[in-house]
């Protein structure tokens, strides 16, 4: 199924950040304008987006979201993949530093782009992978009060886990819904954000110095009280969700029903709802966060 993208990218490997640009999945190369397009398609509809994380170009980008897209269940609302530049050109626990600034420039084009055009969407949610997390609620902070944002998912958040209540607390309280996806499996939380996040907290305002990544355990106490934190984020351990499980690498080949909730521990792998065959590698993990994602949106 063909999506809309938003690209915040100059180029397709690396390099800087850039003014919005609208993007059609099956119209890539396009030199046509596809703003007026895509305006018209979201008028009283609702808006579902869905970023990637660091160390993604956008050819993987397109890809590994138009397979998460695709398994949304969320009826009509109008599907849109954020697209910036979060590539990795050296390794990921020093230039996590540096795409963060690129994360938080992203977002504040988005949210201008927004505040100038989509006034008559009926509501906007988000889901975000890793430092995506960031580019939403970077986002979301810059609405405008008339643009309603209904649900908000963070999957293996790459940023502190106190952002909610800290540097992010205005953003959480335009959402009217906020879940997560939280693993001790994630080797990349595990190692190179707290080697990153130290450094990190001297050169960009608003970092304490130290804190676990929200993807690894979920957020800090005291919870945020308004608006309601949804409760059940900790994946069991056994079912061994890494950082690069959340999004698949393609087509996902079959659905989670929407009633996807966190499974028991030590219950079966994969759990005993997953309609997915087990030929290629880890393809039920994708589809249980798209069905996750789907659940919470209703």
């Amino acid at each position: 199924m063909p999506h809309w993208f938003f690209s915040t990218r100059a180029h397709s490997h690396g390099g800087p950040v850039a003014p919005v640009k609208v993007l059609d999945s099956d119209r890539l190369g396009s030199s046509s304008d596809l703003t007026s397009e895509l305006l018209a398609a979201i008028q009283g509809r609702e808006v579902f987006f869905a970023t990637h994380g660091f160390e993604v170009n956008e050819p993987n980008g397109i890809t590994c979201l138009n397979g998460w897209l695709d398994n949304l269940q969320i009826g009509s609302a109008v599907r849109i993949g954020i697209l910036w530049p979060g590539d990795c050109i050296i390794p990921i626990f020093v230039d996590y530093l540096l795409e963060g600034r690129d994360a938080i420039a992203s977002g504040k084009l988005l949210s201008a782009y927004l505040n100038a055009n989509f006034g008559g969407a009926s509501s906007l949610s988000f889901a975000s992978h890793s430092l995506g997390a960031r580019v939403v609620l970077q986002t979301i902070a810059g609405l405008a009060s008339n643009l309603r944002v209904r649900r908000t998912l963070l999957m293996a958040g790459a940023i502190d886990d106190n952002c909610l209540t800290g540097e992010y607390s205005g953003a959480t309280a335009r959402i009217e819904g906020i879940s997560m996806l939280a693993s001790t499996c994630d080797e990349v939380l595990e190692l190179a954000y707290p080697l990153g996040n130290p450094i990190q907290g001297i050169f960009d305002s608003g970092h304490p110095y130290y804190h676990a990544a929200l993807g690894r355990t979920g957020p800090a106490q005291p919870y945020p009280s308004a608006p309601p934190l949804q409760v059940n984020w900790q994946l069991p351990v056994n079912l061994g969700f890494g950082h690069h499980d959340y999004l698949p690498p393609g087509p996902i080949t079959g659905a989670y029903p929407t009633t996807a909730n966190i499974p028991p521990n030590n219950g079966t792998v994969p759990p005993t709802t997953s309609p997915l065959p087990a030929a290629t590698p880890q393809p039920w993990k994708a589809a249980f966060s798209a069905a996750f994602a789907s659940t919470r949106y209703i």
